[in-house]
């Protein structure tokens, strides 16, 4: 005699595994369309797609048909799902042949109560970018709304998503691991703001496109402010504004063109000098009006000696990574009663999704 069990699963490309100028090329044009897609997967009875500026994140319920006798069907049929979350999300996305071929080593794929530890830790902060962000949690409400609203989500996912909303809320009150949360990009634009001021009338250049670049970026967007981006490869600068807003703009422009900017933010990984006196010296001769440069690349990759050019005001990140610490620490500090309670709610949340079987 057999009956109709479900795996809950999650399959995710992350900023933890690839650059996020690449990770465009992992999204959806449509989420919702591709809820439906994937709900096309025989045996897939309900998706929910989390798509951020760090992530792509799909949840399904797989239905798996269970014996008395032990047989290879279950492992195979599980084997089958996976391979079919592949084939419908190539597709659907930018994805190149390259990013194709080593597809197996960026997805991560995790079930039932593994997701659901996944999905706490997310909502309550702790796996965000920046630990305690709030952006992270109102994204998981409104991607479940949507799918809910849109009819791709079901029973077990509701409920699953419910729970764990309700219970990151309050781990998120109780704790306070939300309270006062900075990201390094809110940090930078506040100093440049004080320095410089930014307005609608200032132009703004953003160098770089990792991590504290993705920072400054959401927090020049939050904000409303036009900013350029520039990456040594076109593509990256073109990828990481499709994600997180700006203008992508050629590097090379950028050094011949460097007047025409008032604040600029530069925050690579390079071991060398990006920006030189000999590199900028023939742009500025001409500039009336100042330009501040923060630089926030470790190591630094913008030389010192730029600030003999007239009308430039040169920063540095630990100008600004004191206070940036300070709100980290305070964090970093909440971060373990958050696991303790979280560590006590996966138990109770897989024995409450384990009764949906009935």
């Amino acid at each position: 005699m057999s009956q109709v069990s479900f795996n809950v699963m999650n399959a995710r490309v992350t900023f933890k595994n690839i650059p996020l100028h690449t990770l465009v090329k992992y999204t959806f044009k449509d989420v919702l369309a591709a809820s439906e897609e994937f709900k096309k997967i025989p045996g897939v009875d309900e998706c929910i797609i989390l798509q951020t500026a760090s992530r792509v994140e799909i949840f399904l319920v797989s239905n798996v048909e269970t014996s008395d006798s032990p047989d290879a069907r279950r492992a195979e049929g599980k084997t089958l799902v996976l391979n079919q979350i592949k084939d419908t999300w190539i597709p659907l996305s930018g994805l190149e042949q390259n990013d194709i071929d080593h597809f197996d080593q960026t997805l991560e794929v995790y079930k039932d109560d593994d997701v659901y530890l996944h999905l706490l830790r997310l909502a309550s902060g702790l796996d965000s970018p920046v630990v305690g962000k709030q952006r992270v949690f109102d994204e998981i409400v409104l991607s479940f709304a949507k799918a809910k609203s849109a009819g791709v989500s079901g029973k077990i996912l509701n409920k699953l998503f419910q729970s764990v909303i309700r219970l990151a809320t309050r781990m998120r009150d109780t704790t306070g691991i939300s309270k006062d949360v900075v990201s390094l990009g809110d940090v930078a634009v506040k100093l440049v703001d004080e320095k410089a001021g930014l307005d609608a009338k200032k132009k703004v250049l953003l160098i770089g496109t990792g991590e504290s670049a993705a920072m400054v970026a959401k927090t020049l967007k939050k904000k409303d402010i036009n900013f350029d981006v520039a990456s040594r490869e076109i593509i990256r600068a073109t990828g990481f504004t499709t994600l997180l807003g700006g203008t992508p703009v050629e590097f090379n422009e950028v050094l011949t063109g460097f007047d025409k900017y008032d604040v600029i933010f530069v925050a690579t990984t390079c071991d060398y000098f990006l920006i030189t006196y000999d590199g900028i010296r023939l742009a500025m001769e001409e500039k009336k009006k100042g330009t501040l440069i923060l630089d926030l690349s470790d190591p630094r990759t913008v030389d010192e000696g730029i600030t003999k050019l007239p009308g430039i005001k040169l920063m540095f990140r630990d100008q600004i990574y004191e206070i940036y610490e300070e709100s980290v620490k305070a964090t970093i500090g909440i971060i373990p009663a958050v696991e303790k309670i979280i560590a006590k709610e996966v138990p109770v949340l897989s024995i409450t999704m384990k009764r949906l079987d009935a």
